[in-house]
């Protein structure tokens, strides 16, 4: 079973960030890197389904140099070697965008199964994974905690709402976007980190892959959050002021 895993670099989750002078984006000079967390699940299940029942896992990332860390962490995971898409203008292209670039480079590749995280940690819209595999013509699901190998194809079990989960069979090749939480991530040992310099990264220029990069949806502004911490204090008597705060926590807090 050949399997691709489309993985993303984003900023570290307690990296200080800050909005940077256009107003579209956020400084990345100082910003510390990471596997983005869904993806890390997305390169565990396809280990774990290699594992059972061999193949190969290609890992697929697009952005500048300095995904190139991220790449080779996951080769030292496990990965068998990896495809790097040479892109600096990756912040520009909004999902659609994106997933053309990855769409185009898993094609000559043919594999059995696509694999995606579920959504990535720095813009979050969740659609990416849903597009490519449009954009492949593949059967697909989301929300996926846990693949199977079945004798017609493979077997998912997806999150729902509330507790509830379902099961689908699916035939191959298809794509998938998983969930994160739906096993025991691993970590790159010594003996990993070593084999992992001298396995193959292919490393393609985004124009050559004929992908447009308009957007069909542009990114105008981005800002922080705004802080605010307001005391009130409640006059009147102790039952006076239980009624009154039962009525902001309704109405105006809506917590109850």
């Amino acid at each position: 079973m050949k399997i691709v895993v489309a993985i993303k670099q984003v900023p570290e989750r307690d990296a200080p960030v800050r909005i940077d002078a256009a107003g579209r984006w956020i400084e990345e000079a100082d910003l510390q890197w990471a596997l983005n967390e869904s993806d890390a699940y997305a390169l565990e299940e396809a280990l774990q389904l290699k594992e059972l029942h061999g193949g190969e896992v290609v890992v697929l990332s697009a952005g500048p140099e300095r995904v190139g860390s991220t790449i080779r962490e996951a080769l030292a995971k496990g990965a068998d070697r990896a495809i790097h898409i040479d892109c600096e203008d990756l912040g520009q292209r909004d999902a659609l965008g994106v997933a053309r670039l990855l769409a185009t480079a898993i094609q000559p590749e043919d594999p059995d199964l696509v694999l995606t995280g579920l959504q990535s940690d720095d813009l979050g819209y969740g659609q990416t994974g849903v597009i490519l595999a449009e954009l492949l013509n593949l059967p697909h699901a989301s929300l996926i905690l846990h693949v199977e190998k079945s004798d017609t194809g493979i077997t998912v079990k997806r999150e729902l709402e509330e507790g509830w989960f379902q099961n689908i069979d699916l035939p191959l090749p298809a794509a998938l976007t998983i969930q994160s939480g739906g096993a025991k991530l691993r970590y790159a040992t010594l003996m990993g980190i070593k084999r992992a310099k001298t396995k193959e990264v292919r490393r393609i220029a985004a124009a050559e892959l004929s992908a447009p990069p308009e957007a069909a949806v542009v990114l105008d502004r981005i800002a922080l959050p705004q802080k605010q911490k307001i005391t009130q204090v409640l006059s009147g008597s102790a039952q006076e002021a239980a009624a009154a705060l039962v009525e902001k926590l309704k109405f105006e807090v809506h917590a109850l």
